[in-house]
């Protein structure tokens, strides 16, 4: 929830958290008042790709690196409709843009979407206390909006948690769109929105696909009445437990044997539909250079993570399920966390992470071509 005024970006501003921790600054974006689940991000670069990653949906989030704002905000890098996180922290915001492709300040950007914010803290400090607390409820507070601690604190933890929450209908598309594949069409995708970026369709349609983007309320007759030669089901946000439709569209999907890819939640769907569980993590995975092993080939990626919940799978067997036998394919080097699945009786598979490197970088698009690869030999 954001309430908020333009203007007054010197104002004083406050960061709380629900455990008391308070950290003072002055007001960046927006004027007014925030709440939030507050996560940091540790992407040296792609500050506009995250603001309008759906994924981040109720999230406060905090920058790690020091500098924020340098390249401004163009008009070409949005990864959705708007900005969805819920506020955001930065240390050092720029003063002046500095890029040809800029047309407007990011805290010019922040005042017209109402986000609020706050700058000139120890974002280092406040990084380790979430790393060694976890992820928390937070609010926060600039100019008129302030208020003596105490009632701030009360009013944080009177917040929702976000274990339990589901958020993946409402940043999802309410109607379905067609991203034209380029050059000669070969595939035909029904996309399933639980909050996709828009790199995501693009990377596909460059692969000679075109790709349907379903609501995520879509019914498998409506899935399928596009004749798709795969279904993805996208990232997003929220809590994977409360994703109950989203799991019986893929338990559908997987009952037909239709080649199929997730990402991120859609990794936590596929977890879900294939009888494993899901849990929260601590403080989460957020950034462009988090350390990844594909399983399968050996092979150590630098990827794109945004996801606070997990799947928890075995990761020194083979598992029997009902469509088969699955397997993790990926995990992360950092801390074994599921980072991917397969099916080896069925073309199915997923990641954790976000392959459509937005920002980030490009080392997990082959990704991409392994979709291709099994609806290629689902065709044959």
């Amino acid at each position: 929830m954001t309430t908020s005024t333009r203007g007054a970006t010197k104002a004083p501003a406050v960061l709380v958290l629900e455990d008391g921790r308070i950290f003072r600054g002055r007001a960046y974006g927006a004027v007014g008042e925030t709440f939030g689940e507050a996560v940091f991000s540790t992407g040296m670069t792609g500050y506009q790709e995250t603001l309008t990653d759906p994924s981040y949906d109720r999230q406060i989030v905090v920058a790690t690196a020091p500098q924020i704002g340098n390249t401004g905000w163009n008009d070409e890098d949005d990864e959705s409709r708007r900005i969805w996180v819920s506020g955001y922290v930065v240390r050092d915001p720029a003063r002046v843009p500095s890029n040809w492709r800029a047309k407007r300040s990011l805290d010019d950007e922040l005042v017209a979407q109402d986000v609020v914010g706050i700058s000139g803290i120890d974002t280092r400090a406040l990084t380790r206390h979430l790393r060694e607390r976890g992820s928390m409820r937070a609010g926060i507070f600039s100019g008129e909006a302030i208020a003596a601690e105490s009632e701030l604190v009360t009013r944080v933890q009177a917040q929702p948690h976000m274990k339990g929450a589901s958020l993946y209908e409402e940043v999802a598309t309410k109607e379905t769109y067609v991203v034209p594949a380029v050059g000669e069409k070969k595939f035909t995708v029904a996309a399933i929105d639980l909050g996709i970026k828009g790199m995501t369709p693009h990377r596909m349609a460059q692969r000679g696909i075109e790709v349907h983007v379903l609501p995520a309320t879509a019914s498998v007759d409506e899935v399928y009445a596009v004749e798709p030669d795969g279904v993805f089901f996208s990232n997003g946000p929220g809590d994977p437990a409360t994703a109950d439709g989203p799991v019986a569209l893929m338990t559908a999907v997987l009952e037909r044997k239709t080649p199929l890819f997730g990402i991120c939640f859609g990794n936590q769907i596929l977890g879900r539909a294939l009888g494993f569980g899901t849990y929260k993590l601590k403080y989460g995975h957020r950034g462009i250079n988090q350390p990844v092993q594909d399983r399968t080939t050996g092979k150590v990626e630098v990827t794109a993570h945004n996801h606070g919940f997990a799947v928890d799978a075995p990761l020194d067997k083979v598992s029997e399920t009902k469509f088969g036998r699955a397997e993790v394919s990926h995990v992360c080097l950092n801390d074994d966390v599921v980072e991917g699945l397969q099916l080896l009786d069925q073309p199915a598979f997923s990641v954790q992470y976000h392959p459509e490197a937005a920002a980030g970088p490009h080392d997990a698009a082959y990704l991409f071509d392994r979709f291709v690869s099994l609806m290629e030999g689902q065709r044959a």
